[in-house]
């Protein structure tokens, strides 16, 4: 409670991000709690290591970590033996996805009183429909990344009961047009460069495209012949970015109809503070280098790594002689390696 009020006093907001992302820490052998083989993020590929679900809350560019808790795959959960060594609390021994972990840490920062505007996440949360859907429901903002073949709808879709040929009349409605790829979406619609921050090189910039859709997520209902499709769900932003290098990227964001596109951008373009904190904990807090076996051993360390942190932050803010008025002063002072900045 006292890392989430700390937290909120120095960069809560209600323009804040709170980003969702994970962070793997590379483990040898199989005793370590959590340890599995899987992907590691920051490896870019599968690993024996442990998963952190991370929560990032972040203001300007200054990020404050506010949450870290262990993904346990089912190589575990279903090891009554091995949970059991570990010393995992029983409220935790059951199999939660990773998306299911990040909602149920987005309430207990939500229920400490943590301010923030908008919920940021990677393709990797953003593919997940309960996820989406249970930000939603939670009445957040919320922008994600999806993958290229995620289907969705024009927002014009109806609701329309087909004419049956035979037998009884039809007693479930249907769209009156199919779903398509998030890529086919945005084939035909306009692309422009948008440039959302300045970076320690220059502006940064891309091009983007914007359309309003309807993301099939809803039940699944048979169509025609095609079996079950799944029906249109919320209408939302979907965004697509061209990269200088050829790479696309397609993200989702339930942000109002009239939010501009630069303001779009660089929603989605916020998530890359976490990737530096990820990478701060590490380096100078030692995050990856807990020895320990257990499930307390390790959620104390990464707690006292968070506490760490925001104390460095805290002495950031301090420097740059502004507090929070002169967030982007300390980073940009810590980026281009002042000696000052660092402690």
């Amino acid at each position: 409670m006292a890392l989430l009020a700390e937290a909120d006093r120095q960069v809560g907001a209600n323009d804040a991000w709170l980003i969702i992302d994970d962070t793997a820490l590379p483990k040898k052998g199989r005793h370590s709690v959590g340890v599995a083989p899987q992907y590691a993020s920051a490896l870019g590929k599968n690993a024996n290591c442990q998963t952190l679900v991370s929560l990032t809350l972040a203001s300007g560019e200054v990020p404050v970590m506010v949450g870290l808790r262990l993904f346990l795959p089912e190589s575990w959960t279903s090891d009554m033996a091995r949970l059991e060594r570990a010393g995992v609390p029983e409220d935790f021994r059951h199999y939660r996805t990773k998306p299911e972990i990040a909602l149920a840490e987005i309430d207990r920062v939500h229920a400490a009183g943590v301010r923030f505007g908008c919920v940021l996440a990677d393709a990797g949360y953003g593919l997940s429909a309960p996820f989406r859907q249970g930000l939603s429901k939670r009445g957040l903002t919320w922008a994600v990344g999806i993958p290229f073949k995620q289907k969705v709808y024009p927002a014009d879709v109806a609701m329309v009961f087909p004419v049956a040929g035979r037998g009884r009349p039809r007693k479930n409605a249907i769209p009156n047009i199919t779903s398509v790829s998030a890529q086919a979406m945005l084939e035909t619609v306009p692309w422009r460069k948008v440039s959302w921050r300045r970076g320690t090189k220059g502006q940064l910039s891309a091009r983007f495209a914007a359309v309003r859709v309807k993301v099939a997520d809803g039940p699944p209902q048979r169509i025609h012949d095609m079996g079950a499709q799944h029906l249109p769900g919320e209408e939302v932003w979907l965004i697509g970015e061209h990269r200088s290098t050829g790479e696309r990227k397609y993200y989702l964001t339930n942000l109002p109809v009239d939010t501009p596109i630069k303001q779009l951008a660089g929603a989605i373009k916020a998530r890359w503070i976490c990737e530096q904190a990820h990478q701060q904990l590490k380096e100078e807090l030692g995050l990856d280098h807990f020895e320990g076996r257990s499930w307390k051993g390790l959620h104390r360390h990464a707690l006292m790594s968070m506490i760490a942190f925001a104390f460095l932050q805290s002495l950031r803010l301090k420097q740059a002689k502004g507090g929070k008025k002169n967030r982007r002063a300390a980073t940009e002072a810590e980026l281009a390696g002042d000696p000052a900045s660092h402690h």
